[in-house]
């Protein structure tokens, strides 16, 4: 600014001077020479004002070093330089911390956060942190809002040792993040000299248009290298209205007595930008009708609250449930359509799909249940060949019996909930001779939440040296795989419903070793609609001479039979 002056005042004198030379030509003049290297000057001063590209302003750094380098600086005698933090934007100090090895955690860094300078008028205090996760401040100061990630490296379990150890002369990064919502977001990363990485973090409300942030030092050192501001890192969501809600999982029939109208209901909440969220059900309004008498009934909900929490425009649903007499006995009128079940060592689930049981009523009167309000068994795997139906009612349990075909497999792989994880479970390896084939008759169960939900066929020799891995879905690798010019793979896979129709797929697997160091793959599948498909990989190079072949699988569940 005294440049600028100087400047403008120079610029002044001179149109004085010409104004005097037009009126007054007997004035004679002098010519003044300013320095050569003047303008340079002050485009070198202008220049480092400038902000840099991208919004990054520099600070200059008026106080390098922060508190006493003997490390004899008393608790708030040592500060460093007052940092003014507008708001949306972020402060970046860089600094390197000491502690000359003391065995305090609070003898290194700490940040003040206040509304301006000390002993300024209405001076107040948000916010004082420690580097080791502690702090203090006004009444909107939460101390559950620090969180530290600070590791036992050396596992004695205690972290605190090592902390203090990885501060001393560690390099640290600590913004302070203004947002727009008011809220100052307070990140300190530590990388120490051996490169762990300690991170901290802190949030909390503030006021004004702007903070001042700055540094004190506890019997510690800090030599602060750079300080900048850039545009908030912070992105503000905006918040959105509930557009529409649903609700799954209610009951369809309740038993006369049973007021439980919810049940396992689930409300999911559609906001007005497309996002969806399960809403808590205690936020979810219901006017509930007489449930004392049969008949059917119809709920009401609603839900009025936005996407951060807040109250807005209720939206509203209804449902229908009946309420019904006591349920006195069971009788299955309709099988269900795919009875027959393939098991080995554990019981699997039972399906129900078009299955249909008939409740007779206390009253005498019929009528056909919903099966959501059915509990089943599952599938033995000791041969029983029925499964246990229940009804669960107010007072009593009323159970009857269907009837399944069960074949006794001679293997499995994997978890019966087809919970398996990947590279969890295998069948034995069998050997595959040059010449010969090795079947597989598998029966599968899958999760059917990916495509690699699957059985899967491993090659490789007998001290395990994997030749292919190869999935269902048209993939592999392995050493005979990967970059195998003369591999072939065919399909004729429907991709709309590949995925669905893994579950209980019943399927031959072939392993043929060729004799001329490659090996074949072919699955024949045939879904439960009846539709019949294959994949095959042709060429996968092998050593004939040692070839092996297992099963495994992932998000599925296999019964060799």
């Amino acid at each position: 600014m005294k440049i600028k002056s100087l400047i403008f005042r120079m610029l002044a004198a001179a149109a004085f001077v010409a104004s005097v030379s037009v009126s007054c030509s007997e004035i004679s003049f002098i010519d003044i020479n300013p320095p050569a290297d003047l303008q340079s000057k002050i485009d070198s001063i202008a220049n480092a004002n400038k902000p840099e590209p991208g919004g990054k302003e520099n600070i200059d750094i008026a106080v390098a070093e922060v508190g006493a380098p003997d490390f004899t600086s008393g608790w708030w005698v040592d500060f460093s330089q007052y940092f003014v933090v507008p708001q949306n934007k972020c402060l970046t100090i860089e600094f390197i911390n000491h502690n000359n090895g003391s065995a305090n955690n609070w003898n290194n860094w700490n940040l003040c956060v206040a509304s301006g300078e000390r002993e300024s008028d209405g001076y107040t205090e948000f916010f004082v942190l420690r580097s080791d996760a502690y702090g203090w401040g006004n009444a909107d100061y939460n101390g559950a809002m620090i969180k530290q990630d600070y590791p036992d490296t050396d596992g004695d379990g205690d972290i605190w040792n090592d902390f203090r150890s990885h501060l001393d002369g560690a390099s640290v990064s600590m913004q302070v993040d203004y947002s727009s919502a008011g809220v100052v977001f307070l990140t300190a990363t530590h990388t120490a000299a051996d490169g762990t990485v300690l991170t901290e973090t802190y949030e909390q409300p503030v006021t004004g248009t702007s903070v001042t942030a700055f540094l004190i030092a506890d019997a510690s050192f800090m030599e602060v290298k750079a300080a900048y501001l850039e545009p908030s890192k912070i992105q503000e969501i905006p918040d959105e209205m509930a557009a529409s809600i649903a609700v799954t999982g209610v009951p369809a029939a309740l038993e006369l007595g049973n007021t439980d109208f919810w049940g396992n209901g689930v409300a999911t909440v559609t906001f007005a930008d497309g996002s969806t969220a399960v809403a808590d059900t205690a936020d979810v309004t219901f006017v509930v009708p007489d449930l004392t008498t049969v008949g059917k009934k119809t709920i009401i909900y609603s839900y009025s609250k936005t996407k951060q929490g807040n109250y807005g425009k209720a939206v509203a649903g209804t449902y229908d449930i009946d309420v019904i007499n006591p349920v006195k006995s069971l009788e299955i009128t309709k099988a269900p359509a795919y009875p027959k079940y393939y098991v080995y060592d554990a019981p699997v689930a039972f399906d129900p799909t078009g299955l249909e049981v008939t409740a007779t009523y206390a009253d005498e009167t019929t009528g056909i249940i919903d099966n959501s309000m059915l509990k089943f068994g599952s599938v033995p795997a000791d041969g029983t060949q029925e499964v246990e139906i229940a009804y669960e009612g107010s007072s009593s349990t009323v159970t009857v019996k269907c009837p399944v075909t069960v074949v006794k497999g001679t293997a499995a792989v994997g978890v019966a909930d087809c919970s398996t994880g990947w590279w969890t479970a295998w069948s034995q390896d069998i050997p595959v001779p040059a010449g010969e084939t090795v079947s597989y008759n598998v029966y599968q169960y899958s999760s059917c939440v990916s495509n690699w939900h699957c059985a899967d066929v491993i090659l490789r020799k007998a001290d395990l040296t994997e030749n292919a891995v190869v999935r269902m879905d048209n993939f592999g690798w392995g050493g005979g795989y990967d970059g195998n010019a003369n591999l072939v793979l065919e399909s004729n896979w429907n991709w709309d419903t590949f995925l669905p129709g893994l579950n209980r797929a019943d399927m031959k697997i072939t392993v043929t070793n060729n004799g001329d160091n490659t090996a074949d793959i072919r699955y024949d599948v045939t879904y439960l609609n009846g539709e019949t498909h294959f994949q095959s990989f042709k060429g996968i190079a092998v050593d004939s001479a040692d070839l092996n072949c297992c099963l495994t699988c992932e998000g599925a569940y296999i019964v060799i039979y």
